[in-house]
């Protein structure tokens, strides 16, 4: 399927949240994204994608932007990596507890403790090598989205803000199985 600039994804938040959203005073609020673009890849549900596109680093693809986006690219071929947000508009079903492959065995995970597609927002972040920008086009490696996944947003990667060095993430990573 391929997702047009005019598509927009809703998402209803029902009675989950105990504080008010932006000072609206109640807890029903409909959240609307429209994609700025869209994903092109190799992959799909049949054929499957990386767990983690980072640790694929060959997986190409592009992102196309849709046209009233293009003026927001300006200057982003100044950044190798860039961070992706995007839909998992194909993710099915999620359960609170997770079980990520090659992860310890003996361990349990709640899903919010994992990188899970299945989730209550299905919300991706990937960041990704930017390779070239070209007439509205991102080409772009080390991706694990599905041909025609939307893309919601896209920031430069900062190192000085997006790398936080943590030995207790490493060895919580470790458990993970990555």
């Amino acid at each position: 399927m391929r997702y047009h600039s005019n598509r927009i994804l809703l998402i209803t938040l029902t009675g989950l949240l105990a504080v008010p959203l932006m000072g609206q005073g109640k807890t029903d609020q409909q959240i609307v994204y429209k994609p700025v673009g869209v994903f092109h890849s190799g992959y799909s549900e049949r054929t499957g994608a990386p767990r983690q596109g980072i640790l694929k680093p060959d997986g190409k693809g592009t992102i196309e932007i849709f046209n009233e986006y293009q003026g927001a690219l300006k200057s982003l071929e100044l950044f190798e990596y860039i961070i992706v947000i995007y839909h998992f508009d194909k993710a099915y079903n999620w359960n609170l507890i997770a079980r990520p492959p090659a992860s310890d065995p003996d361990l349990t995970f709640g899903l919010f403790a994992t990188r899970s597609p299945n989730r209550p927002n299905p919300i991706g972040i990937a960041t990704v090598r930017l390779e070239k920008t070209e007439n509205g086009k991102l080409h772009v490696s080390g991706i694990d989205a599905f041909d025609g996944t939307p893309v919601l947003d896209i920031k430069p990667y900062l190192p000085s803000i997006d790398c936080v060095k943590s030995s207790v993430n490493e060895q919580a990573e470790k458990k993970l199985g990555l």
